[in-house]
């Protein structure tokens, strides 16, 4: 008597299978990490819209500085904090960012704004002028303190900004303090996230920048 061999799997039965361990095997491949939604503070329209029609008497040249921060704000990352559990403590929103750090967003939109009534040069410019006509303008120092989404409650929420700003003027003798004031501004958010604290941060950003133009002009020009 012949011993039975096993019969070969059929074709059909070898695709079969190939097929079932390559869907077993994309099922195992990890997700496609997802992208950090990406915001700024908008285009600054009504910034745009008032220096098409500048005013007629133009105010000094002024000289801006790069914004200081703390280490905490040199990135991109969205924070909040939870001012009814432990205010101390800064958290970042997990899938949100910042297009630049807060400190160059920050920057942008005071010269934007400085610029309405004046020329605004930055660091390397006033350099320039220093050297080749012998004068530096006025300089604007800005100290970024606090940048954050802050809940007061569950609830409720603000955009909380506090920064300090100095004016400076360079002479033969060293610098001079001409004023230095802190800001400190909230905003209420529309929602308790990322997209709510953005709305927040934008809007309190343009009043301390609004608070801090309207300060500069009216220092006394010594």
């Amino acid at each position: 008597m012949k011993t039975a061999t096993p019969s070969r799997p059929s074709l059909a039965a070898c695709i079969g299978i190939g097929l079932a361990l390559l869907l077993a095997g994309c099922g195992a491949l990890p997700d496609k990490p997802a992208r950090a939604t990406l915001y700024d503070f908008g285009p600054g329209l009504a910034a745009s819209a008032s220096a098409a029609n500048p005013p007629a008497a133009a105010l000094p040249t002024l000289a801006l500085a790069e914004i200081e921060s703390n280490t905490r704000l040199d990135g991109t990352q969205i924070l909040y904090r939870l001012g009814y559990a432990d205010a101390n403590e800064l958290r970042p929103y997990g899938q949100s960012r910042w297009s630049l750090p807060p400190a160059q967003l920050l920057r942008q939109r005071l010269r934007d704004a400085l610029a309405e009534r004046r020329t605004v040069l930055g660091p390397e410019e006033s350099a320039t002028i220093a050297r080749a006509e012998g004068k530096v303008p006025d300089t604007l120092r800005i100290s970024l303190d606090e940048f954050s989404h802050y809940f007061e409650s569950a609830g409720s929420s603000t955009g909380l900004v506090r920064m300090r700003a100095t004016l400076i003027r360079g002479t033969t003798g060293g610098d001079r303090v001409l004023g230095q004031r802190s800001f400190t501004v909230r905003r209420p958010a529309p929602s308790a996230d990322a997209p709510g604290g953005v709305k927040a941060l934008a809007a309190a950003t343009d009043a301390a920048v609004a608070e801090i133009v309207q300060w500069v002009d009216q220092l006394p020009r010594q």
